[in-house]
């Protein structure tokens, strides 16, 4: 295969992998919104649409593995055929997040949510805003985006902390809260979950740039280089 043939190919996957990021984001976004509106027919599409995203997730896996067993990549461009079959497992677990919050809304029922949804919507939009720039990070290359956004997690985990101590305080006015509190606490754990999900491709990108594989977190300075792929 040319190297303009491959450059295309490559392309063609970064692409692709963009399209499921927009994919994920929408189910994330639409799966909290049916959650609000108590929307079963819209929880319903949003448990559909993750086979779309479950199948595209493994046309992604196929198409990049063979493009390294066939045209023995160089270390840089292989950098990122790793990074999009890493990548691409953390956007169909995302998925497979908002699909769990559009089942909660089914298993919550008929029953009229014990309180506003105010800060989950609230973690979806940031958690929604953080992949789109950390998948931007990922075409663009750009590594101090990439460290950046992982910093932004704390403001997801207190949201998250916020929600469940409201919800404990609806538990203690009335026991019979206690079912449908877990359910809201589970989809609010759904969403700080995706947020972790965001830094392990945010760490990809760095690896992907510089050969490090570095975790952005708390321990940001430790790094290690991966022999074989080092630029």
């Amino acid at each position: 295969m040319p190297r303009e043939t491959f450059e295309r190919e490559l392309q063609r996957l970064q692409d692709d992998l963009l399209a499921l990021g927009c994919l994920v984001e929408d189910a994330l976004i639409a799966s909290v919104e049916a959650l609000r509106r108590r929307d079963g027919e819209a929880s319903r599409k949003v448990i559909e649409g993750d086979e779309e995203i479950n199948r595209r997730r493994f046309a992604l896996e196929r198409d990049a593995l063979i493009l390294i067993a066939t045209q023995q990549p160089m270390a840089s461009d292989l950098r990122v055929l790793a990074a999009i079959l890493e990548i691409t497992t953390e956007l169909e677990r995302m998925g497979d997040y908002a699909k769990g919050i559009a089942k909660i809304n089914l298993m919550i029922g008929d029953e009229p949510l014990i309180k506003p949804l105010i800060d989950i919507p609230r973690m979806a939009e940031k958690a929604r805003d953080m992949l789109h720039r950390s998948l931007d990070a990922f075409v663009r290359q750009d590594v101090e985006l990439a460290r950046a956004i992982p910093r932004e997690d704390d403001e997801v985990d207190a949201l998250y902390q916020q929600i469940y101590r409201e919800l404990i305080t609806y538990i203690l006015a009335d026991p019979h809260n206690i079912e449908q509190a877990n359910y809201l606490l589970w989809a609010a754990h759904n969403l700080e979950r995706t947020a972790d999900r965001v830094t392990n491709i945010c760490e990809r990108v760095v690896f992907t740039v510089t050969g490090e594989m570095t975790e952005l977190n708390e321990d940001e300075g430790r790094s290690t280089s991966v022999e074989g792929l080092s630029a």
